[in-house]
């Protein structure tokens, strides 16, 4: 792809009513999942196998073998490190990361869950009981590609929530160097335990521990990572529980003639800055305001940063997707469920009332998708694959659960004891019936 003439991979809704092949794409863009491939799945289970039987000496050779490890072949960080790491910080980046900490805590206290108890009927009352778990384990994008980001995306709700303790695991470098900024990140936030380690390994170190370093398992594994990370995720899942399986970062943009081009072009940049497995679409359904978005591509691309990174990512994964109609680009977009979506089009609060599926939505002209990256204080931890669907963004709620205590007097009981008798006999299960009989003999 040169510079000067980018065009974009087209989808013709309109064509999908009588074109089997375009039917047939629309659906497997609906049904694109967040699962990786299944080869990755067997090879992250065999690596969690090693972990759980091998511990401390497993990750380690994971790490050799897989890279992610220090060069002095530790696995842990001291606070010591993380806090002269803080204290290192340029000012300029560590006034960013307050900003950034305390954009995403405000957000994040309004989410905090609430205990309520509620009478059923008199004498019997449901308390729902909120409880903040006490041990996550937070999983930060390190090495090559280090995201300070995401570890506050990750620790800041946890903080919120009052998790007990938190712990950090990312990758270092090929050369075995620790991200400075990353660990200044950990240090402004007071992450408890820090491990050296990405991939499977760091998931399975989160979900087994480190027996000889002494750190136990974490009830939960939260945030985003590559394919290795997200197919371990799924593996350790039921042995603790996981946010969600994100896949790579997408982003769709639904636009009309009323938008700006050079922001939508800009937009689509950068999220092709990711890398090829990371989608970009555009909606519309002005195929004259496309164009002029692949003009503007072109004169953008002519002096970007990483011209060689986006020209890839462009080929690989853009798309334009023309609709007959405003209702048709729409109703894509909520069969897409995308990660990442901006909405700048004509009556926008209407549109975005109808857009239900997507995991976080940026609303105007000036709302970039990097700004929810960083700083307007939304958190970045996405369902991805269409699993916006049936998922939301990463919250406070993700770091607790809800307790239901039941409290029942004999009064309370008696109301509802036909109920549980006649439907306990129904389902054959005489004992659960028996047990509310017996509280009512004697007294009878």
């Amino acid at each position: 792809m040169s510079a000067a003439s980018v065009t974009l991979r087209r989808l013709d809704l309109a064509r999908a009513a009588s074109d089997p092949q375009v039917a047939a794409e629309v659906r497997a863009l609906f049904r694109r999942g967040a699962v990786p491939d299944p080869r990755v799945r067997e090879g992250a289970r065999v690596i969690l196998a090693a972990v759980k039987e091998g511990g401390d000496a497993a990750v380690s050779e994971a790490n050799r073998r897989h890279g992610g490890g220090r060069a002095d072949g530790s696995l842990l960080v001291s606070r010591a490190e993380m806090e002269a790491a803080r204290d290192a910080l340029p000012p300029r980046i560590r006034a960013g990361l307050e900003q950034m900490i305390e954009n995403i805590r405000r957000f994040a206290e309004t989410e905090l869950p609430v205990t309520r108890t509620t009478t059923i009927v008199p004498g019997v009352e449901i308390e729902r009981r909120w409880v903040p778990l006490a041990r996550v384990g937070v999983y930060a994008p390190g090495g090559s590609a280090a995201y300070p980001s995401s570890l506050l995306m990750g620790v800041v709700p946890a903080k919120v929530a009052g998790v007990g303790s938190i712990v950090v695991a990312s990758p270092a470098d090929a050369e075995g160097g620790l991200n400075q900024t990353l660990l200044g990140a950990a240090g402004l936030v007071g992450v408890d335990e820090f491990i050296v380690a990405g991939g499977a390994q760091a998931v399975g170190a989160l979900a087994y521990g480190l027996p000889e370093a002494g750190i136990a398992p974490v009830d939960r594994i939260v945030g985003p990572g590559n394919a290795w990370v997200t197919a371990a995720k799924l593996e350790v899942f039921g042995e603790c529980g996981i946010d969600l399986p994100a896949g790579p970062s997408e982003v769709m943009v639904v636009a009309d003639g009323s938008a700006d081009a050079v922001h939508v072009a800009a937009d689509l940049l950068s999220q092709a800055e990711h890398g090829p497995d990371s989608p970009a679409l555009l909606v519309t359904w002005d195929a004259a305001f496309a164009a002029t978005v692949e003009v503007e591509l072109a004169r953008q691309l002519e002096t970007a940063a990483r011209r060689a990174i986006l020209e890839r990512s462009l080929a690989a994964g853009a798309l334009v997707v023309l609709a007959p109609d405003r209702d048709a680009a729409l109703d894509f977009v909520n069969g897409y469920a995308p990660e990442h979506l901006s909405v700048v089009v004509e009556d926008v609060e209407e549109a975005v009332a109808r857009l239900v599926n997507a995991g976080s939505l940026f609303v105007g002209p000036n709302a970039p998708e990097s700004a929810g990256d960083y700083a307007s204080g939304a958190n970045h931890v996405l369902p991805t694959g269409g699993l916006a669907r049936s998922s939301g963004a990463l919250s406070t709620e993700s770091y607790g659960k809800f307790v239901q205590v039941q409290r029942i007097t004999r009064d309370g009981l008696a109301t509802i004891r036909d109920a549980v008798e006649a439907i306990s006999e129904a389902e054959g299960l005489i004992a659960h019936k028996r047990a509310v009989e017996i509280r009512f003999e004697g007294a009878e």
